[in-house]
């Protein structure tokens, strides 16, 4: 196996044991960019220069005696969202060209400290205002739409082209583009992560989380990532945790909450047999299975565009007046339209989270675990706009894929996706485990075990 197939905990234990030094691997993930970014456009910018300087960095520290745990030495992509010092942020459009960060945010430096070293930063969907991210193509299938808005991280991660990277995700960003590339991603707990130096979208559903290939992975970034910032101010107070899953695969106890309702609703066939496939193994392991109806689900759509355009429209509001020409059109149509909302129905949605918030809360007493798919459909055609049902009803892409991923933003309890399965045409499925408010371990727990019972997944060969 070649150094950049290789997962993030096995080239961590290979890199501890001296059988892989961190320049035979950041080396070999840079050649895999070179020949991977013509057909995927997964990034914005390749920092090689300065990744091979930080691997030799590492290489001598480790020398010397000072190993700074499982991601020192791991090459990493960032969402163009986060800052970090000296370099561009420019969320994927012409309004930031001109930007230079003059710190690292939060998570870039936790990840600096931890060893971690920066290849480039990836593609966004312009401002995380989109599920597609037109710029980068699926590592599956180039005809086929990446997913957003933190496409770049998740095809980087899908083609080899990263070990891990980080995503946003305030209606499904992170999610989204992992299942429909055969990743994982982890939206954590709102403010477990802290946010600060990354651009939002929307203050209150947007969060940071990381993209892997395993569960595992996922869980080794949130121990390096998670912990208070008051810089922050939705920060949670919070103490370390290591949050590394164990071995075990024994899931007796353990209740997983079968939706009666919404999540299974106008989804493809092939998700939905590949889902209920995953579900069942998880019962094969010890889990029992309890139907579980989701609560207010007529207001779910709403809820969440209600909160995120008008937080978004805030936070443009001065470059939308001086500077309209420069958002992309789809954006900046979403943008101005935004502003038509009235303050009513923005306090509208913030009552209707706030009561979603106590229902969920209710429902997930009587489970620790629920399970469904990620997304309605695998990846669709670049050139798609509109999904039609069976039933008639008529889709927008968009609303698909935000669809299964919302309640999680609007309720902040944490979601994991991992893949689950193909469709006929060799697609990504994915399926979506959530839980409880600060229930990462035990999301992380069931993921890791199910993966344990699965053959190993291959990367994306399309590059």
């Amino acid at each position: 196996m070649r150094p950049y197939e290789l997962s993030l905990a096995a080239a961590a234990d290979a890199i501890r044991a001296r059988r892989l030094s961190p320049v035979e691997l950041v080396d070999s993930v840079l050649d895999r960019i070179e020949k991977a970014e013509p057909h995927l456009g997964a990034y914005v910018t390749v920092t090689a220069e300065q990744a091979r300087r930080a691997a030799g960095e590492a290489e001598r520290a480790m020398a010397q005696g000072r190993y700074q745990g499982p991601l020192h030495g791991i090459p990493m992509g960032l969402k163009d969202l986060i800052d970090v010092s000296g370099m561009a942020t420019t969320a994927s459009s012409r309004v930031r060209a001109d930007h230079r960060a003059t710190a690292d945010s939060t998570v870039a430096a936790r990840l600096g400290a931890a060893g971690a070293i920066l290849l480039g930063k990836t593609h966004t969907h312009e401002f995380a205002f989109g599920l597609t991210t037109p710029q980068t193509h699926n590592a599956w299938d180039h005809g086929r739409v990446a997913g957003g808005s933190s496409g770049g991280s998740a095809v980087a991660v899908a083609s080899g082209s990263a070990t891990f990277a980080l995503g946003t995700d305030t209606g499904g960003s992170i999610r989204v583009p992992a299942a429909l590339n055969g990743v994982v991603g982890l939206k954590p707990t709102y403010g477990l992560v802290p946010r600060h130096g990354v651009i939002s979208l929307s203050w209150s559903l947007d969060h940071v989380g990381p993209i892997t290939r395993t569960v595992e992975d996922a869980a080794l970034v949130l121990t390096a990532l998670a912990g208070h910032d008051p810089r922050d101010p939705a920060s949670l107070s919070v103490p370390a945790t290591d949050y590394r899953p164990g071995a075990g695969t024994d899931l007796t106890g353990l209740r997983i909450g079968l939706p009666r309702s919404y999540y299974f609703d106008n989804v493809h066939p092939q998700v939905e047999t590949a889902v209920h496939h995953g579900i069942a193994q998880l019962e094969a392991l010890g889990a029992q299975l309890v139907e579980v109806d989701i609560p207010m689900t007529r207001y779910i759509q709403a809820t969440q565009w209600g909160l995120m355009v008008p937080e978004a429209a805030a936070y443009h509001e001065g470059s939308l007046r001086t500077a309209p020409e420069l958002y992309q059109e789809d954006v900046r149509i979403l943008l101005e339209a935004a502003e038509l909302m009235s303050a009513g129905d923005y306090v509208r949605a913030q009552r209707s989270r706030t009561l979603m918030r106590a229902a969920w809360a209710r429902m997930l007493e009587d489970v620790d675990v629920i399970a469904a798919p990620s997304v309605p459909m695998p990846a669709v055609g670049a050139d798609e706009e509109t999904i039609n049902w069976p039933d008639g009803t008529v889709e927008s892409v968009s609303d698909a894929y935000v669809r299964l991923c919302a309640p999680a933003n609007i309720t902040g309890v944490p979601a994991l996706t991992l893949p689950v399965g193909q469709d006929a045409a060799g697609m990504p499925i994915g399926m979506q485990l959530l839980g409880r408010p600060l229930g990462e371990r035990t999301l992380l727990r069931v993921g890791h075990a199910y993966e344990q019972t699965q053959p190993t997944r291959l990367l994306a060969t399309t590059a």
